[in-house]
């Protein structure tokens, strides 16, 4: 297997995007994405994305972004994972050049959910679950975030409170995201007070759904120094799985896929969390931040809270999250954040990431699909 780099990154605005299609979104990123590379072409093209059927009637989106941006006649395929679609694609990527099949690919994430109302949407965006025994039952994403929520306050003796250095550090670092759909700090006390989504899940500890595409291209590691001054190196590519329903998992505070994909990602990588400089999790709610950090050996069962009142996940702390804001404050477009995740990651590795700018070597993104079923995690290095 060849070692695999990342030598152009791009990404759109994120946010409730009226004046740009789907396909737009995608070119847009595909663009800026090829320019960095210094690249006009490709050899394949793989897209993530979760509901382009169902909120714009479109499918077969690896056709119809490949013609779109120009590519030609070259291999193009949608790849689905839930919210983990972006990361999925990429791990298509990599794979593909890894393998040899390839030696320039082209993946991009992107979504495009606010052309339909929220019921729509949410709707939608529960099909990641179980159809016939949670979504058919009346649960949402939130819902369910919302009782791991109160299970985990029950279990290890912690308020709603506590969350909000969670939700306070997303949107402090995404106000010095030009990207980010959510661009103004908030304070515990607002925290506090924030309406109810899904109790105990309030309107800040749900990350929003909206729209937007970002995109990356990718070479052999021999390659990436003839085209970027500031390759950044795939140390690791790791997939997990769980059983669909949260009611069938042996523990439904413990997220085993996040875990296993995380250990098998730092196997790979030879390195374990205390390498880890930054850690790009999928915060779509705070509950899932939490469980993400004592999956992935940041912090012992019930400590992650702790960690995070701590200031342990601030740029400054022991293990950075979110640093452009996460799902949270970038926002959510659902197929695409995996791919968002990656590019934050890229520019913190090329030390270019602004006001957010940390000290670091090697990152970690980790994306989930649907309620934590899946778990797609990759380790970059500078």
């Amino acid at each position: 297997m060849r070692e695999v780099s990342i030598i152009g990154i791009g990404q759109t605005q994120v946010g409730e995007i009226w004046e740009r299609s789907l396909r737009d979104l995608a070119v847009d990123a595909i663009r800026a994405a090829l320019k960095d590379a210094h690249l006009e072409r490709v050899d394949a093209l793989y897209v993530g994305n979760m509901l382009s059927g169902e909120c714009i009637a479109q499918q077969h989106l690896g056709v119809l972004i490949a013609d779109w941006a120009g590519l030609g006649p070259i291999e193009a395929v949608k790849v689905e994972a839930a919210d983990a679609s972006g990361a999925a694609a990429l791990r298509m990527g990599y794979l593909a050049v890894a393998s040899g099949v390839h030696d320039y690919v082209l993946v991009c994430g992107v979504e495009k959910v606010t052309d339909v109302d929220a019921e729509t949407a949410n709707a939608a965006w529960s099909s990641a679950m179980d159809a016939e025994y949670e979504a058919f039952q009346g649960v949402t994403m939130p819902a369910l975030a919302g009782l791991l929520m109160r299970r985990y306050m029950h279990e290890f003796g912690v308020a709603r409170e506590d969350f909000a250095p969670f939700a306070v550090t997303a949107h402090a670092n995404g106000a010095n995201n030009p990207y980010a759909m959510f661009r103004s700090p908030i304070t515990a006390e607002a925290y506090a007070k924030a309406g109810m989504v899904a109790e105990p899940i309030s309107m800040f500890d749900a990350a929003p759904l909206c729209d937007g595409a970002a995109a990356v291209v990718l070479c052999p590691r021999e390659r990436a120094a003839d085209l970027s001054n500031k390759p950044v190196h795939i140390r690791a590519s790791a997939v997990a799985t769980d059983r669909l329903a949260v009611h069938s998992r042996r523990d439904p505070l413990f997220l085993q896929a996040a875990y296993l994909s995380a250990q098998k990602a730092y196997l790979q990588a030879g390195v374990s969390p205390q390498d880890v400089d930054l850690f790009e999790l999928h915060d779509a709610f705070t509950i899932l931040a939490a469980m993400s950090l004592e999956a992935c050996g940041f912090a012992e069962r019930g400590k992650a809270v702790h960690l995070a009142k701590e200031g342990g996940i601030a740029c400054n702390g022991r293990i950075p999250i979110s640093t452009m804001g996460g799902l949270k404050a970038r926002g959510h477009p659902i197929g695409a954040t995996g791919v968002y995740q990656i590019v934050e990651l890229a520019l913190q590795l090329r030390g270019e990431a602004g006001a957010n700018q940390i000290d670091c070597r090697l990152g970690m993104a980790q994306s989930l699909g649907g309620s934590g079923a899946t778990a797609i995690t990759h380790i970059l290095e500078a």
